[in-house]
């Protein structure tokens, strides 16, 4: 599909179809789905803020979490 048939079937000008094609910020969230929709993919934005399925999410949360401090062991345990 050509951009010019992609964003006339979408209902937007070809600048507004650059924007979101380059990720510039200020592209109205249903301009942004309603391309989504034209393309078929509309079900794979369901999953951006899903937190079972953000990998990377759960990485960056585990490694900012306190880390457990250990004492140590003293070796006489005579009660």
């Amino acid at each position: 599909m050509r951009t010019e048939d992609l964003a006339k079937a979408c209902g937007i000008g070809r600048r507004s179809l650059y924007r979101i094609e380059n990720g510039e910020p200020g592209v109205a969230l249903g301009t942004v789905m309603g391309v989504l929709w034209t393309l078929g993919l509309l079900d794979t934005f369901r999953d951006v803020a899903n937190p079972d399925k953000d990998d990377h999410g759960k990485i960056l949360e585990a490694a900012s979490r306190p880390q457990r401090l250990h004492t140590p062991v003293s070796e006489d345990n005579d009660f």
